[in-house]
């Protein structure tokens, strides 16, 4: 049975700064590992997660949102659909909807002007975890399924938006401030840190953008794209 981890007595959070997030997209996504994500919401009180999964995606890869993003004629990219928002200041949330349901937290990467983004993937509950609970369905029935997931994490975290809302509130909000913001951790070892292929992705299968920690049961359970495309083509390592 797993360990459950905890908050250190007196732990002081404050908010990474904006210079964490003004450098390389791939170490921002390293270096999450570890870190905490704090909200401070007005219903459920302070609910912080430990990030144990990130995946990096960057302006050369062509299963970033902003790759190949509209210019205009004065150099600057068009404030069209989602693509723009990635070259936000960093620490920008960039938070957007699939499956008509799933909520996933992002956080800009890189100097601004630079499209880059993290994708939180999976946390370790640490604080709130009872809130966290009543914020996902009944059919989560064992711990690890409550926030081993971005659309799950979001849902307990109650950073989601009901049916039928088109656009997050927090979309576009600085990471950098309470009340929604990631806080320093514990170093993760590079030991403990494994690279892989990135989930549910058809381009760029092949680059290592996805960081997880060995071993933690918070890690999101998807397959990883170059295994799920290996074995629908038949194709062996």
């Amino acid at each position: 049975m797993a360990v459950r981890a905890h908050l250190p007595t007196c732990y002081v959070m404050s908010p990474l700064p904006p210079s964490f997030y003004d450098r390389p997209t791939l170490a921002v996504a390293r270096d999450l590992i570890g870190a905490l994500l704090v909200y401070d919401s007005p219903d459920d009180g302070r609910l912080v997660g430990r990030v144990v999964e990130t995946e990096g995606y960057r302006a050369d890869d062509p299963a970033m949102h902003g790759w190949r993003a509209t210019f205009g004629g004065d150099g600057f990219v068009r404030p069209i659909g989602r693509a723009a928002d990635l070259f936000a200041a960093p620490g920008t949330a960039y938070v957007y909807r699939i499956h008509h349901t799933n909520w996933l937290l992002n956080v800009v990467t890189e100097p601004e002007g630079v499209a880059g983004g993290v994708l939180i993937r999976g946390v370790e509950p640490l604080e709130g975890e009872d809130a966290m609970t009543a914020n996902r369905p009944a059919s989560v029935r064992r711990r690890r399924d409550l926030t081993n997931g971005p659309g799950k994490l979001t849902q307990a975290f109650g950073i989601n938006e009901a049916p039928g809302v088109p656009r997050s509130r927090f979309h576009g909000t600085d990471l950098t401030v309470p009340p929604l913001f990631f806080a320093a951790g514990e170093p993760v070892p590079d030991d403990r840190v494994a690279a892989g292929s990135r989930i549910g992705i058809s381009r760029g299968i092949d680059l290592p953008y996805r960081f997880v920690e060995v071993g933690n049961p918070f890690v999101s359970p998807g397959l990883p794209s170059d295994v799920r495309v290996a074995r629908k083509t038949g194709k062996r390592e």
